[in-house]
Order: C-alpha cells, then structure tokens, then sequence
C-alpha cells in the first residue's frame, strides 16, 4: 500500500496529506510525552519492530503500488490510538528514508493511509465492537473486524486520493484496490487475532481484562500460608 512519489502527481493532494498527517503526528506526541512513563517505553519499542518486520513482506496490488501487514490496529489495541499513532509514524518514515519504500513527497499520504486508518478509525471500530461485547470475545472480534477495516480502508483512501490528482474517476481506482485488498484484510484479521490470543493469555492487563495489579494480589494471596 506505499504509494511511491509520482503517483499523486498533484502537490495539492500530498501537500494537503502532509499538513494532516503532520498536525495529527504532532498532537500525538504532545499528547503522550506528558502521560508516556519509562517502563512503557519498551513496549512502544518492541511494538515498532514487530509491525516493521511485518510491513517488510510486500505483495504488489497495482502499478507502483504495494500491499501488506499493516499491525496499525494491534498497535492500537496494545498502546492505545495516539501512542501506536506514533508508532506507526516512525516505522513508515525509517521505511521511506532508508529502504525507499513509499516516496519522500507521499510519506503524508501513507502515514494517513497506513496508520491513521488503523491506529484512529480502526481503533474506534475495536473499541464500539468491546463496548457491545465484553471480555476477550468482543477484544478478539473487535480487533478482527477493526484490523479488516482498516487495511480496507487505507485501500480506499489510496484509490480516492488517486481520483484527487484528476488522473481518473474516483470509483475505477478506489474499486480495483478496495476489491484486491479484501482478502488482504482477512490476512491482517487473522494475523491480529493470533496476536491479540496471545497476548490474552500472558499479559490480559494490556488489554483491560485482568488487571495485572488484581493478578498480582490474587497470586499473592494464594502463596501466603
């Protein structure tokens, strides 16, 4: 899904993608440079590598343009929107700078597409899914459709934006991409809820359904004689 440089030809377009992206990066890291603490930061880390190992196996859907992992929802569901936000920022910025992948001018574009999409509005899809079914059934659907959309999604935003440049119609481009990156999106779904398992059973409270403080104390309570 990078859209390399060149293909939103129209400096409107990208120029207007890199203010947004920028403006909504910015307020991430205002955001959580107050709340962020130092034993929150490793995670953040580990979070970052394993979403760009992901994005490394690229499949290409178009001409000069690729599809692949997004993890923008995993990253969500573990950091919440705004810390994977800036995540999912550096990842795609060390990918544009040192691997080329995704164009220097269109690096406002694929963050939007490749992280807002998932870290903002998949998010509020994982969390309307949570809110209407609780424990670790609604986190596991919630991630499955929140991370299908979002890869759907970007897919979409990729082919609107090419409509924007005035090359051709909005719905040819964003209906070839929409339709190529569904199965995609099962991918991501899947991957997402294996993920999401996992951590379910080794670290729930990262997740919101045990905290690990009433883990502790149980555990404590348990081992005293």
């Amino acid at each position: 899904m990078h859209i390399p440089d060149g293909l939103i030809n129209d400096p409107r377009v990208w120029l207007a993608a890199d203010v947004v992206a920028a403006g909504t990066v910015a307020y991430a890291v205002r955001r959580e440079s107050r709340a962020l603490k130092p034993e929150e930061v490793p995670l953040m880390g580990v979070m970052a590598a394993f979403v760009f190992a992901g994005q490394m196996l690229n499949v290409p859907v178009a001409a000069g343009v690729s599809g692949h992992l997004l993890g923008a929802l995993l990253a969500a569901a573990l950091l919440g929107p705004w810390r994977a936000t800036i995540v999912m920022t550096v990842v795609i910025t060390v990918q544009c700078l040192l691997h080329a992948d995704g164009g220097f001018a269109a690096l406002g574009l694929n963050v939007i597409n490749m992280g807002l999409a998932g870290t903002l509005v998949g998010w509020l899809i994982y969390r309307g899914v949570r809110a209407v079914i609780a424990g670790r059934a609604g986190v596991l659907l919630g991630g499955a459709i929140g991370a299908w959309a979002s890869v759907v999604l970007g897919a979409l935003l990729v082919g609107v934006e090419i409509g924007l440049t005035g090359q051709t119609d909005f719905v040819t481009p964003a209906k070839a991409l929409v339709i190529v990156h569904v199965p995609i999106g099962l991918l991501e779904a899947g991957i997402t809820v294996g993920a999401l398992a996992v951590v379910l059973r080794a670290r729930p409270d990262l997740l919101g359904c045990a905290p690990r403080g009433a883990v502790e104390a149980v555990s404590t309570a348990e081992a005293a004689p």
